[in-house]
C-alpha cells in the first residue's frame, strides 16, 4: 500500500511539474509573438507608423515614455516615413500586417480607406473620441484626427524686404512675375502641391471637382522655378539657405522654421485654405489591436494634446487649455477653412499626377 501511494504521490508531482512546464511555455512564446497580455489586458507589443523628423522626435521622446509610464509592459515600436510610403507599405502588408496603427495626414488616410485597410474604431475602446470637434470626422470611424494645422503661404519676410517682393494675399499671387526665382512648390504627388493646386483652383472659379483653373496657374508658376520639390526636406532647405523666398505649406511647419531662425510669417489667403489632419487610424488585421486602441485613445488626453500644440504647433483635435502664448501663436481664422472633399481627392489623384508630369512639370524653368 505504501508503494503505491508513493507511485501516486510521484505521478501527481510529474503531472503538475508538466503543466507548469506547459504554462511557462505558452507565456514565452504569447511574449515572443506579441499576442500575450499583460496585467491591464493589452498586447505586450506595439508597432505605430507616422512622419519623421521632428514628429517621430516628439512620440520616442515623450510620448512613448508618458504611455508607457502608464503601461509599462507594452514594448513600442515605431516605423516613420511620409505618408503616402506609410501606405504603400500597410498595403503591401494586407493579410499579414506589421503595423498596429498609423498616425497619417487625411489625404493618405482616405485613400487607405478606399482600399480597404483600416479597422473601425470602437467608441467603447477609445472613449476620448467623443471629445473631438465633429468638424475634424474621420469618413466611416475608419481614424480620429488627433490633430491639424491649416494651409497657406510662408514667406522669408526679411528677404521680401530686401528684394521689394509683395506680401502674398491671394494664392494667385504665386503666379505674379515677381516671383520668378524666389518661389518652390513640392510637386503634386506631395501634399503640399496638391492643396496649393487645388486652392489654385478655388481662386480662380474652380474646386477639387474642377482642377482646370488650377493647373492652368500652375503652369504659368513652372516657369518661375528650376525645379519642383520633391519633399517637404528640400523646401525647409531651400528657405534655410535663402533660395526660396515663398512656398506653399503649413503653418505649423512654418512655425518651426521660425523657432530657427528663418524670418517666416505665414499668410492664409483670401481664398482660404484647407487643414491638414493627422489621423490615427487602426490597421485591419493588426496584431495587437487592444494596446493599438488604448494608444489612439491616449493620443487625445489633454497631455499629449498639449504636447501637440506647444511642441510640434499642431492645433488640438479636442478641447484643450493651452498656456496664453501658444494659444495665441496658433490662433487662425476659422472661417476661412476650406473643407476639401478627401473622397474626391482620393478618386482623382492619379489623374492629376498624371496632367502635372505630362503638361506641368516639362514647363518648369520656361
Amino acid at each position: 500500500m505504501m508503494k503505491r501511494r508513493q507511485w501516486v504521490s510521484l505521478l501527481l508531482l510529474c503531472a503538475l511539474a508538466a503543466s507548469l512546464l506547459a504554462a511557462c511555455g505558452t507565456s514565452q512564446s504569447a511574449a515572443g509573438n506579441g499576442s500575450g497580455s499583460n496585467s491591464s489586458g493589452l498586447e505586450v507589443e506595439l508597432v505605430v507608423a507616422g512622419n519623421g523628423a521632428t514628429v517621430e522626435a516628439l512620440m520616442k521622446d515623450e510620448i512613448f515614455k508618458k504611455f508607457n509610464a502608464k503601461y509599462p509592459d507594452v514594448k513600442l515600436s515605431y516605423v516613420s516615413g511620409v505618408s503616402t510610403d506609410i501606405v504603400a507599405k500597410v498595403t503591401a502588408q494586407q493579410g499579414a500586417p506589421q503595423i498596429d496603427l498609423v498616425v497619417i495626414e487625411g489625404g493618405e488616410q482616405e485613400a487607405g480607406r478606399v482600399k480597404g485597410l483600416w479597422e473601425p474604431l470602437d467608441p467603447s475602446a477609445v472613449p476620448n473620441m467623443s471629445k473631438v470637434d465633429g468638424a475634424l470626422a474621420v469618413a466611416e470611424n475608419s481614424g480620429v484626427t488627433v490633430n491639424y494645422t491649416p494651409m497657406g503661404i510662408s514667406y522669408n519676410a526679411k528677404l521680401a524686404q530686401e528684394r521689394g517682393l509683395p506680401v502674398p494675399e491671394s494664392w494667385n499671387d504665386l503666379a505674379r512675375p515677381e516671383m520668378k526665382g524666389n518661389l518652390t512648390l513640392t510637386e503634386m504627388s506631395s501634399n503640399f502641391g496638391r492643396s496649393a493646386t487645388i486652392m489654385l483652383a478655388y481662386a480662380n472659379g474652380g474646386s477639387e471637382r474642377e482642377m482646370a483653373p488650377g493647373f492652368e496657374k500652375l503652369k504659368q508658376i513652372a516657369g518661375y522655378m528650376p525645379t519642383f520639390a520633391k519633399t517637404a526636406a528640400q523646401l525647409q532647405q531651400n528657405l534655410q539657405n535663402n533660395t526660396s523666398v515663398y512656398t506653399a505649406w503649413t503653418m505649423a511647419r512654418s512655425i518651426v522654421q521660425k523657432d530657427q531662425g528663418v524670418e517666416l510669417e505665414f499668410v492664409i489667403p483670401k481664398e482660404g485654405a484647407n487643414i491638414v489632419p493627422n489621423v490615427a487610424s487602426l490597421v485591419k488585421g493588426a496584431k495587437h489591436p487592444k494596446a493599438a486602441a488604448a494608444f489612439i485613445d491616449f493620443l487625445l488626453t489633454d497631455e499629449v494634446q498639449t504636447l501637440y500644440a506647444t511642441k510640434l504647433y499642431y492645433n488640438t483635435a479636442v478641447d484643450v487649455q493651452l498656456p496664453e502664448e501658444t494659444a495665441k501663436l496658433l490662433d487662425f481664422d476659422k472661417s476661412l477653412i476650406v473643407p476639401f472633399d478627401y473622397g474626391t481627392i482620393s478618386d482623382n489623384t492619379k489623374q492629376w499626377l498624371d496632367t502635372f508630369n505630362k503638361e506641368v512639370a516639362p514647363l518648369v524653368g520656361k
